[in-house]
């Protein structure tokens, strides 16, 4: 392995500061693990790390947020002692590439994207750490956006063996409003559209993440598998709507149910792409859109009572549109409201959940 030391002298940094955003997942809510499209946009809540060079070699990462500090000796082996230890995955991941820290350093991490809530925080976290560690080594995948969605992705999916696409990773390096083809080996493309009025609702109710997903997911998959053992000539991607439909309407419940939104959703995402790659916005099809959304995610079983209630609340307050945010179970939703962000706000407020008015935001950054 050929390793590649920051540079000595005059352009040395002593101090570095990094942010990356959390965000909303517009349109392809659970058509991931069928590898269909998704359409995500990166907002203005973040992950930020500032970090201090150290006269050692440790790596001392201080976390207040949630009250843990990590130490890891960068003259010790990588060893992941339990799942998703993001901190050493990173750092090994950047090892991988052929770079190594000349020095310790001291960090210090935190961040206002709701932990555990359907914002990508997880992967906002991953996208930082990997930013700073190629901030410090001075390496030119710090400025390419995809290289470092990409490193983020086997950070914290591929390191653990866990399952999970790179919609989340993208968002938080590229930012901006992206359409995600999720069949391996993935690809993003920024939507030339300028979005705002967006609020997010937070219901603070704990998530069921992996469990709601297997669920879904072994039920979408199974009835697709059974369509497509009856009738060897479909394909997600390519069939019609009618005919798709025809042959879900020939499945036994609940399968039936599952394949139907599945290929609601389906359009519903193809639609806003057309829509967003054109560089429009119709505002009210728009919000329609997302509400019928989360209707049909309703039907999926992924919603809860207290989601229903701030996406009612919002839209009764003005929403153009609200929909749940990530995997449900509980979490976030969020609402497209142009202009009325502050009504839909107080309105999720009233409803029993915690309100943030967010904007699109670019990926992840340094700064000095």
């Amino acid at each position: 392995m050929v390793v590649r030391h920051v540079k000595e002298g005059g352009t040395e940094m002593a101090k570095w500061f990094v942010q990356a955003p959390g965000r909303l997942c517009l349109f392809g809510e659970h058509q991931d693990y069928l590898g269909l499209p998704v359409i995500a946009t990166a907002i203005s809540l973040f992950i930020k790390m500032e970090a201090e060079k150290r006269d050692d070699k440790l790596v001392v990462v201080n976390m207040p947020d949630i009250g843990e500090t990590e130490t890891i000796d960068l003259n010790a082996p990588i060893v992941y002692e339990r799942p998703r230890q993001y901190l050493r995955s990173g750092l090994k991941v950047v090892r991988d590439l052929g770079y190594d820290l000349p020095h310790g350093l001291t960090v210090t991490v935190r961040g206002d994207i709701p932990i555990n809530a359907g914002t990508a925080s997880s992967s906002a976290f991953v996208i930082a750490w990997l930013k700073l560690l190629l901030e410090v080594c001075q390496a030119p995948e710090a400025d390419d956006p995809e290289t470092l969605a990409r490193l983020g992705h086997k950070a914290e999916v591929l390191e653990f063996r866990e399952p999970g696409g790179m919609m989340d990773h993208f968002a938080a390096a590229m930012g901006g409003t992206i359409f995600v083809d999720t069949r391996p080996p993935f690809r993003a493309e920024k939507l030339p559209v300028q979005l705002d009025g967006f609020v997010l609702g937070d219901t603070l109710e704990r998530k069921e993440t992996l469990e709601v997903l297997r669920q879904a997911k072994e039920q979408a998959l199974e009835a697709f598998r059974q369509i497509k053992s009856q009738h060897p000539d479909f394909d997600i991607h390519t069939t019609p709507t009618d005919v798709a439909m025809a042959y879900a309407n020939e499945l036994p419940e609940p399968l039936r149910s599952k394949a139907i939104v599945h290929i609601h959703d389906r359009d519903l995402c193809r639609e806003a792409y057309a829509m967003l790659s054109r560089g429009e916005v119709e505002h009210q099809r728009l919000g329609s859109m997302l509400t019928e959304h989360h209707q049909w995610l309703k039907v999926l079983g992924v919603s809860t009572p207290k989601l229903d209630r701030l996406v009612e609340a919002a839209l009764d307050a003005g929403a153009l549109g609200a929909k749940l945010n990530g995997s449900g179970g509980g979490g976030c939703m969020f609402a497209y409201a142009p202009g009325k962000q502050h009504q839909v706000a107080k309105a999720i407020e009233r409803a029993g959940g915690k309100a943030f008015i967010v904007s699109v935001s670019q990926g992840a950054h340094a700064r000095s």
